[in-house]
């Protein structure tokens, strides 16, 4: 999957995203965004702010709570890929046990 990143001043982002210039430096302080070598500008996945908007306008979570929900949520994501890459190796395991195929490392199958 293609990451797309976009470098913006913290004045554009607010106005575009309708956050206020200080939460978007609290949401840096925090490491929930990152600042561009550029004064006053972020880099960030538009993905990811449009996330972070959502948890914090729409659904009123505190910047604290999105840290732990952001946490939690690629930790599930690293939990699917280890679940996809052990389901090939069971799945590798099956076939030769069953004597139809070699054993090939499981990251290849993916």
């Amino acid at each position: 999957m293609e990451t797309h990143i976009l470098t913006i001043s913290f004045r554009d982002c607010a106005a575009t995203y309708g956050l206020s210039e200080h939460d978007l430096r609290e949401f840096v302080e925090l490491g929930l965004l990152h600042q561009a070598e550029a004064p006053d500008t972020l880099q960030v996945e538009p993905e990811h702010l449009a996330r972070l908007v959502r948890l914090h306008q729409d659904l009123s979570i505190n910047k604290e709570g999105i840290d732990v929900i952001l946490s939690m949520r690629q930790r599930l994501l690293d939990l699917q890929e280890e679940l996809m890459r052990q389901r090939a190796r069971a799945l590798q395991l099956e076939r030769v046990l069953r004597g139809m195929g070699p054993i090939f490392d499981a990251d290849e199958w993916l």
